[in-house]
């Protein structure tokens, strides 16, 4: 399987998705951007995402709710949450259930920088077997 480079956004905030996708366009990884997670899961991207930064509160299906849904696949897609109205049970249930980070709203920019940097330099090392 070749390396994949394809981060996707799953927020309904089109500021936020905007700072991200500089964020991470910034690393020189492709982004593509989705308002819901019906949205995402019907665009066919799910298998070439790399990692995925979702919102915990979305119209309809919440960000919850989509990483139950992607829980049983068995290329399971990595979970940055973000939220902007979250507590600390929402946070500990989206860790335990192998998300690999949490971010509060307002967040660091520099933070999650270094976490989606970190994720895809740790991504890239184990895919090539290093």
């Amino acid at each position: 399987m070749g390396e994949r480079n394809l981060i996707c956004i799953v927020d309904d905030d089109p500021s936020m998705t905007r700072m991200l996708t500089r964020v991470i366009s910034s690393h020189r990884l492709e982004v593509a951007t989705f308002t819901s997670a019906e949205e995402f899961l019907e665009s066919g991207r799910v298998q070439e995402s790399s990692c995925l930064i979702l919102d915990v509160n979305l119209p309809g299906m919440s960000g919850i709710e989509l990483q139950q849904k992607l829980h049983d696949d068995p290329q399971r897609v990595p979970i940055i949450f973000i939220s902007g109205a979250s507590d600390d049970p929402t946070r500990d249930r989206t860790l335990e259930k192998n998300a690999s980070a949490f971010f509060k709203k307002p967040f660091s920019i520099d933070a999650i920088s270094k976490t989606i940097q970190d994720f895809h330099s740790w991504k890239s090392w184990s895919l090539t077997g290093a």
